[in-house]
């Protein structure tokens, strides 16, 4: 079986497979090829990012606009029909929004031809609002006010100040803006006219300013066919024993849906 593996901005193909390692290590004996692939842009570091890794590090465009995803997602598709095919894709932060507009595109676009995965891991991040308006989704104005403020609050807390001063507590999320909804409730701040149909998994953590992106766009997948987990943290990926055991058995769910869909 094999994963492409799409990383956050400010970061790389290196720095990803770092980020996964202690899941990834619980399926060393499984027959799974982890292709970890570099953005096609050189940018500056994501925040704190530079503290624990050297340059070089990538985006996958710049900007949130329909058009600049899209140009990713040309880039992505001629990636796939050269190296591909893939029977599911891990992503990270901005390679979330990269990998779900390329599902919600390929939907609105080519649904008579076969999806570029057959499943999806979802590593804290959401889906391009941009996109889903484009392509008829409603989103309310709470959760654009939300997405701006996690944007921000992002930044802040995962830059290296707040991580020197103040290491695994630097974690806040959002605050009073996603405090006391529920996941149904945030996940009904957009309506969709589809949802991505193939199985997804949707990994994120209660104190990551992002956290209500990442419910969102399990909001956007199909709920029959979709896994959730909440690792308890920030923008990360916790590397405790419980987190990826569990994230381990969720990417093998992911395989054996993507081997029987």
């Amino acid at each position: 079986m094999r994963i492409l593996c799409l990383h956050g901005k400010g970061t790389s193909a290196a720095i990803f497979r770092s980020q996964t390692s202690s899941f990834r290590a619980q399926l060393a004996d499984k027959n799974i090829e982890f292709d970890f692939v570099d953005g096609p842009h050189l940018t500056t570091a994501a925040a704190g990012v530079d503290l624990f890794y050297d340059p070089p590090y990538y985006a996958w465009y710049d900007g949130d606009g329909l058009e600049t995803v899209r140009e990713a997602h040309n880039w992505l598709n001629e990636y796939i029909a050269a190296n591909g095919p893939y029977d599911a894709a891990m992503m990270f932060s901005q390679g979330c929004v990269l990998g779900s507009s390329a599902l919600i595109l390929h939907q609105e676009e080519t649904p008579d031809m076969p999806p570029p995965f057959k499943a999806a891991i979802f590593i804290c991040g959401g889906a391009s609002l941009s996109v889903l308006e484009e392509m008829g989704f409603h989103v309310s104005a709470e959760a654009r006010e939300r997405d701006a403020a996690s944007r921000s609050a992002l930044v802040l807390q995962a830059g290296s100040m707040s991580l020197m001063t103040k290491g695994g507590n630097r974690w806040t999320g959002l605050g009073s803006l996603s405090d006391g909804l529920s996941e149904e409730e945030l996940r009904n701040e957009i309506r969709s006219p589809y949802r991505i149909a193939i199985p997804t998994v949707h990994i994120y953590g209660s104190k990551d300013p992002r956290y209500a992106a990442g419910v969102h766009l399990s909001g956007v997948c199909e709920p029959e066919k979709r896994r959730t987990y909440d690792h308890g943290g920030g923008h990360e990926i916790p590397r405790t024993a419980a987190v990826s055991n569990s994230i381990a058995k969720l990417v093998q769910w992911a395989l054996e849906q993507a081997e029987t869909s």
